[in-house]
């Protein structure tokens, strides 16, 4: 049996497989691929790689997938025509949004345009209280007028969202059944279904955008099911969510904006299995694709989960929210075919536009003619100009060069000067982005290691670690497609969540475990239909000083809530209110919002460490070259990574290639090949 599993790009298709004895429960060592992205059709990818790679898909397993179709439909606005069912007199949630603004004295500030037009926002006569008692249940004959008013105007999918929906879905529920007896085939999607949380406009914006990209999702999914059907698939896929966990296909078609960040999300678990194996609990991932750079921190071992995600957001626009499970998740438009470029006042800038799969760096010869961060590492010669990242036949450099004397010539500089020029602005946004997840949150990154993977990250990551006073960089096997390896170390997840505000110095400990035991009822149907296997809850609140707006998440233990527990609830928040904000207070404290997260284990590929004593790495030797680094041009020693075995250890200046991506050991770094194959860099020695 084989397990599989692909990870979708904005420029790349990932593939990574293992041979899975279902008899002995072993697993074999993992393989990977890469093909490009066909943004057109992104399934006609998966099956492309799928067929480079010589899969047989009657012999797969398991299948598990992480897709960039939901958040491509949102930036790209491809999305459905969506009408909003609201309650009345809240038509303009979406438009009123917040008060709050990125940059305070930023006067180009705007609030983002909802997704869904005015004319398209109806209300509802029906009500429930901040209780969640029904004071007024849906008026039938107003929302079949509003079904009629919809279908007249052509809308493709519907968003409900009613007012405190979240302590009691039974409107939305009657809303739900009405629409579908009316209108069977228009795909609706209701607020508590995305979300037991309360915010009001984060809520029903969950809703909307969920609604937006569910026509395309569900396309998306069909499309792919059958093809693999088609080419002998005997189990259907797992869909990869943006909370760490896969699911199924029914679940990512009813909720899509759960995959959100799908294959995102797969690459920080892989870091945090990895780093687990390796007795490495504090870690930061660094994620570095040809689109974008994206990086997490990974605190004890396990990535951070936030509800508290937003989309397109920057100084000068506080984007739209998605109160949906996350992983927490920095992300920035700097990646191998950022496109650098020179605006009116001179600047030289790096992304965030892409050339993408289509037509690419200049050096991929599709006829891109803008340079790109790919384009100045091939001219600076770090990567080699025959190779390409794998691909056959020699790159075009004297086009390369011209595009990179053309960009120098506005700047005054010459065209190797440029290119640096561009790496060195490309790492600075990156470094920017690592400072969000660590010294931003208080974490101190000489702390941590630095997990980097995907086609660029060990192409900056030493530069960047050495930079933040990291002591460690490690380049995990298989780092081009890392994402794609990290599906292999998920689990089945769902996450439950319910806002209910409590104070803990009143509140009575049966009560709070009830709302617990709802929770873990709730979380144990979901997986009935699955395979049979042991389900893992965990506990979490959101919880704050009485007075306080905004929240801290707390891990709870689980067992009985009594008294004793209750104490221990508080005395946690403070402990990590006290290491966020340096502030511990004797006062009330209260929960806000209970998190339960549920897992259903399944067979990972197992990371055996192979002990091995200090080799020589001359036989991994495949010649020098003139790099350019620092500012100046250096000789430095290529090595084959396929031939480097645990022992080995390389002095920078050096460079080691494999299929997908190349890794830069700087001057004073050195570097080891440790018992799991991974390459780690000491910086500065």
């Amino acid at each position: 049996m084989i397990r599989v599993a692909t990870d979708i790009g904005g420029t790349f298709t990932d593939l990574a497989w293992c041979e899975f004895n279902p008899a002995t429960g072993t697993v074999g060592p993992v393989h990977d691929w890469k093909c490009d992205t066909t943004p057109g059709d992104l399934a006609a990818g998966v099956m492309d790689v799928l067929s480079q790679a010589k899969i047989s898909i009657p012999d797969v397993g398991f299948f598990a997938h992480g897709t960039t179709a939901v958040i491509n439909a949102i930036s790209e606005r491809n999305g459905a025509k969506v009408g909003l069912i609201t309650t009345k007199g809240f038509r303009d949630v979406l438009e009123i949004a917040r008060g709050n603004r990125p940059d305070l004295f930023n006067f180009r500030f705007r609030k983002p345009p909802p997704f869904v037009e005015r004319y398209l926002r109806r209300e509802v006569d029906e009500r429930a209280n901040t209780r969640g008692e029904v004071a007024r249940p849906v008026d039938r004959k107003g929302l079949a007028e509003l079904v009629a008013f919809f279908k007249s105007e052509q809308v493709e999918a519907l968003a409900v969202a009613f007012l405190h929906a979240y302590a009691n879905p039974t409107n939305e529920l009657a809303a739900i059944e009405m629409i579908r007896e009316l209108w069977p085939e228009i795909p609706v999607v209701a607020s508590h279904q995305t979300t037991r949380e309360w915010r009001e406009y984060e809520r029903t914006n969950t809703a909307v955008l969920s609604a937006y990209v569910a026509p395309v999702c569900r396309r998306y999914l069909a499309g792919l099911e059958t093809r693999l059907n088609t080419a002998g698939l005997k189990k259907s896929p797992f869909i990869m969510q943006s909370n760490g966990g896969v699911t199924t296909v029914d679940r990512a078609r009813a909720n899509p904006i759960a995959i959100i960040e799908s294959g995102p999300a797969s690459g920080v678990l892989g870091a945090a299995a990895l780093a687990q194996a390796m007795g490495r609990p504090q870690t930061i991932a660094l994620d570095i694709g040809g689109t974008t750079a994206k990086c997490s921190l990974i605190d004890g071992g396990k990535p951070t989960i936030t509800t508290d995600y937003y989309i397109e957001a920057n100084r000068e626009n506080p984007g739209y929210p998605v109160k949906t499970p996350v992983v927490d998740i920095i992300e920035i438009g700097t990646g191998g075919g950022s496109i650098a470029r020179v605006d009116e006042g001179g600047k030289l800038h790096v992304g965030p536009q892409s050339a993408g799969a289509i037509p690419g760096p200049v050096v991929y010869g599709r006829g891109g003619t803008r340079p790109t961060v790919t384009d100045a590492h091939v001219l600076t010669g770090r990567i080699d100009s025959t190779k390409v990242l794998g691909r056959e036949g020699r790159a075009d450099m004297a086009a390369v060069r011209a595009a990179y004397t053309e960009l120098g010539r506005a700047i005054g500089a010459g065209p190797e000067e440029t290119a640096e020029g561009v790496i060195r602005i490309a790492d600075a946004n990156m470094e920017n982005a690592l400072k969000l997840v660590s010294i931003n949150r208080g974490y101190d990154p000489r702390d941590f290691s630095l997990v980097a993977f995907g086609g660029g990250g060990p192409l900056h990551a030493a530069t960047l670690a050495a930079a933040l006073n990291i002591p460690e960089v490690i380049i995990p096997a298989n780092a081009a497609v890392f994402s794609a390896w990290g599906m292999l170390q998920t689990d089945v997840r769902s996450d439950h969540v319910r806002t209910a505000t409590m104070r803990l110095d009143s509140v009575d400990p049966a009560e709070a475990g009830r709302l617990f035991a709802d929770l873990e009822a709730e979380a144990q149907a979901g997986f009935t239909s699955e395979p049979e296997a042991r389900v893992v809850l965990e506990r979490a609140a959101d919880m704050r000083y009485r007075g306080q707006e905004h929240t801290v998440r707390v891990t709870l233990p689980s067992g009985t809530v009594d008294t004793s527990q209750i104490l221990d609830w508080a005395e946690r928040f403070r402990q990590a209110h006290d290491r966020l904000y340096r502030i511990r207070l004797e006062v009330e404290v209260e929960v806000v919002t209970l998190h339960l997260t549920a897992y259903q284990p399944i067979a990972k590929p197992k990371l055996i460490e192979r002990k091995a004593p200090p080799a020589s790495s001359d036989p991994a030797r495949t010649g020098k070259r003139q790099v350019r680094l620092g500012g100046v041009t250096v000789e430095v020693t290529v090595y084959d990574r396929t031939r480097l075995v645990p022992g080995m250890r390389l002095d920078g200046p050096a460079i080691a290639e494999e299929r997908g991506t190349v890794i830069i050991i700087p001057p004073g770094h050195k570097a080891e090949v440790d018992g799991f194959a991974n390459l780690v860099i000491r910086t500065g020695g």
